[in-house]
């Protein structure tokens, strides 16, 4: 469950803040004048919700292009993707 804290605890207890949201691996919302404005959290916890949300992105458009019949046999995906790695390996030696 996330921390609610005013605006002020920011400022004067940062590395509290931090480490609570590093340890507990919880976010921490600060408030202005009693209202929510701000949430803070941890920055592995950011990548990994930025992550999952790429995640989610793609595998809704994938979706999308399976609704709309934009579909290719998998061997051919496969294939395509084999050959862009190899392709990516060569441009590196």
């Amino acid at each position: 469950m996330e921390a609610i804290r005013p605006s002020s605890d920011l400022r004067n207890h940062y590395s509290e803040i931090s480490k609570q949201c590093h340890e507990e691996r919880t976010p921490v919302i600060i408030t202005v004048n009693g209202h929510g404005d701000t949430a803070i959290l941890g920055l592995q916890d950011y990548y990994q919700m930025k992550s999952e949300l790429e995640l989610l992105r793609t595998l809704a458009e994938a979706e999308e292009d399976a609704v709309n019949g934009r579909v290719a046999p998998m061997q051919d995906t496969f294939d395509d993707i084999r050959k862009s790695l190899l392709e990516r390996k060569s441009d590196e030696v």
